[in-house]
Order: structure tokens, then C-alpha cells, then sequence
């Protein structure tokens, strides 16, 4: 399978930056500006407050929060990327609800705590101390607050990964909670695969993996 150019690169900004322009679609966007299933069903019913999102990429997800009523602050390292969720957020009327920030999750720190914090798909082919965001990711989740922890079950369609000897396996959701290492008062609310049948980046009908997590830090839990 052909490798596209930006995979010779490993500085992880420079990553990422080639891959959202150089895998624009007619759109002038690399993803479909849809928030991702899982993330909706994990997140509808909750309370509206201030949420975190930790990889935002094109603003999909936070968009939708913003939408729901929550007040948003979503994290990438690319400039392009977080452009694209900033004028949809201008188009959609919820641009006072954002806030974007341009940061490398590696050595970015939260200020402040959030009701909810999400994680969706934070993975990467070029370094990323994963398991370190996710436990600063716990940190920064309120009293009575939750973290939304979604990430792939299972190797999308036409990835190289799973024939790949050198690449690790993916975390279950049991490795993500035991790699949170949370501190008792902590209640595991959601623990599992889910099937989301979707449309790929090709048109085509598929149905990916998602492994889940969702925790909520309880009144009296320690961070």
C-alpha cells in the first residue's frame, strides 16, 4: 500500500499540518464536519456546562457541543485544522462558544476544570504520550463531572496498521481505565465496543469499532 508524503515526516506539528491540507476534499475539509456518533451518544442527556476537547481537529464535536449548550474549549496542534472548526463556528452562530487553541497535547496543561472532558480518536502515527494527556485529561474533570474517553476497537478500512508487525495493538477501554489509574471515587459509567456503521472517506458504507470509556469523578473523589 502507497504511503502518502506526510509520513516520512515525524515532527508531530509538521505532521499533522500536512495531513489536514493536503487531505482536503471539495469541502476544503479532510472530515465530514459531523459530530462522531459515539461522542453524541455518550454526551446527549448530560447537563450543559464547560467542556474540554483534548484533539479537536476540524471542530466536528466541539461544534455539535456548542450547539447542545455547552461552553467549549477544543485543543489541536494544527492551525489548519482548528481554522476550519473556527468558521463553521462563525457559520453556525456559536462562535462566542468556542474557544480554539492551538497547543501540542504533549506538554499542554488545563488551567481550569470542566464538567466534561472528551478524547475522541487520540491516536497518532508520529509520537503522542497517549496514556500521560489522558491521566492530565482526568485531572482537569470537576466534581461530579465526566471524561469521555473514545478511540478505535478495532483498525479502520484500508489501513495498513493491521498488517503492520512494528505497530502496537490498540487499547482496549480496560487498558485506557487502568492506564487512567483513578483515584477511588471514581464510577466507571460506560466500559465497551460499540459497532458505528458510518460512511467512509470514499462514500462507501462501513462500520467501524470504537472502544469506550466514560468516567464520572464523583462529589468527594481526589484528582
Amino acid at each position: 500500500m502507497a504511503h502518502s508524503s506526510e509520513d516520512a515526516i515525524s515532527d508531530p506539528a509538521e505532521f499533522w499540518e500536512a495531513r489536514y491540507l493536503t487531505n482536503r476534499g471539495e469541502s476544503g475539509q479532510m472530515w465530514s464536519g459531523r459530530v462522531n456518533a459515539t461522542v453524541e451518544h455518550e454526551v446527549e442527556g448530560l447537563a450543559p456546562g464547560n467542556a474540554l476537547e483534548l484533539g479537536c481537529g476540524e471542530g466536528a464535536d466541539a461544534l455539535w457541543l456548542a450547539a447542545q449548550g455547552w461552553t467549549v474549549t477544543a485543543v489541536d496542534i494544527s492551525a489548519t485544522a482548528l481554522a476550519v472548526g473556527a468558521a463553521q463556528a462563525a457559520r453556525d452562530g456559536v462562535a462566542d462558544r468556542i474557544r480554539w487553541v492551538q497547543a501540542d497535547l504533549a506538554t499542554w496543561h488545563p488551567a481550569s476544570e470542566f464538567d466534561l472532558v472528551t478524547a475522541a480518536f487520540l491516536h497518532s502515527p508520529v509520537e503522542l504520550p497517549r496514556e500521560a494527556i489522558l491521566r492530565r485529561a482526568a485531572t482537569a474533570v470537576a466534581p461530579g463531572g465526566r471524561l469521555v474517553v473514545v478511540g478505535h476497537g478495532a483498525f479502520p478500512p484500508g489501513s495498513h496498521h493491521d498488517h503492520d508487525a512494528d505497530t502496537p495493538p490498540l487499547p482496549t477501554a480496560d487498558e485506557v481505565l487502568a492506564a487512567l489509574d483513578l483515584p477511588a471515587g471514581w464510577v466507571v459509567e460506560t466500559n465497551t465496543l460499540v459497532d458505528r456503521p458510518t460512511k467512509w472517506r470514499d462514500g462507501t458504507d462501513v462500520i467501524l469499532v470504537d472502544a469506550v470509556l466514560r468516567v464520572r469523578r464523583g462529589r468527594e473523589a481526589a484528582n
